[in-house]
């Protein structure tokens, strides 16, 4: 039953359940229309905004909402760890253009070879939700949009901006950020040398829910919380510095 959190918001558990696997998980997406994609953008009093899905920055902010838990939803810890869950995402998904370490090739790590963030984000298998349709247009799976709108309907509601409404904020300020000046914040695995005695990349590559059976196998090495490998119920990999 959904209850009114600390800042007069709703915190029930969401409808929705994000995926086992993470950047690396599979399974079949359905898409949505440019028109339905354009849904959750700003009204007039809205204490949470989100650009349209069709823009750039709009897009990238609801992978990083999908991809990070909010009040009420499994893996939610607080604010702080939910921003730096965003943040190394969206780390990840730069360095997988930026930082292709020696000895790895883009198409080894991200599926595609591109300068584009968001054919990273829609390359085949890697965010589950996000794809492009047969004629090369961004799309997203029906689920992410309900729970985008559900996040929105939550944080636009009550007297005060809330939790929601401010992590939603903060999701479209990265994204918005990032096509203009690139990645926000700081990085906290680009120093990362070596991980449980083996040497590695630095900069992490990958993201999977925080369970130890999910792997992305190969040269993938798990960090692990003592080096903040675990954020927003998120498991970080790096990679090793000498591949198999």
């Amino acid at each position: 039953m959904d209850g009114m959190d600390a800042d007069g918001q709703y915190a029930g558990t969401a409808s929705w359940h994000r995926g086992r696997r993470g950047a690396w998980r599979w399974g079949a997406v359905a898409w949505l229309a440019v028109a339905v994609l354009g849904a959750g953008g700003a009204r007039a009093g809205d204490f949470a905004a989100l650009a349209g899905a069709d823009t750039k920055a709009g897009y990238l902010a609801r992978l990083l909402i999908n991809e990070t838990p909010f009040p009420g939803e499994r893996g939610y810890v607080s604010e702080e760890d939910t921003e730096s869950a965003m943040r190394s995402v969206l780390f990840v998904l730069h360095s997988r253009i930026k930082d292709i370490p020696a000895g790895y090739k883009q198409e080894e790590i991200a599926a595609v070879r591109t300068g584009d963030i968001l054919d990273i984000v829609t390359a085949r298998n890697q965010c589950e939700g996000f794809s492009r349709d047969a004629a090369g247009n961004r799309t997203m799976a029906p689920r992410v949009g309900e729970r985008i709108n559900y996040l929105m309907k939550i944080a636009n509601s009550g007297k005060a901006p809330g939790r929601f409404a401010r992590l939603i904020n903060y999701a479209q300020s990265l994204a918005t950020a990032y096509f203009a000046t690139g990645p926000q914040g700081q990085d906290l695995f680009a120093n990362l040398s070596v991980v449980g005695g083996v040497p590695v990349t630095g900069r992490a590559y990958s993201w999977m829910t925080g369970q130890d059976m999910y792997h992305p196998g190969g040269n993938f090495v798990r960090i692990p919380e003592s080096q903040h490998g675990l954020l927003g119920g998120n498991r970080f990999f790096t990679l090793r510095k000498d591949p198999k």
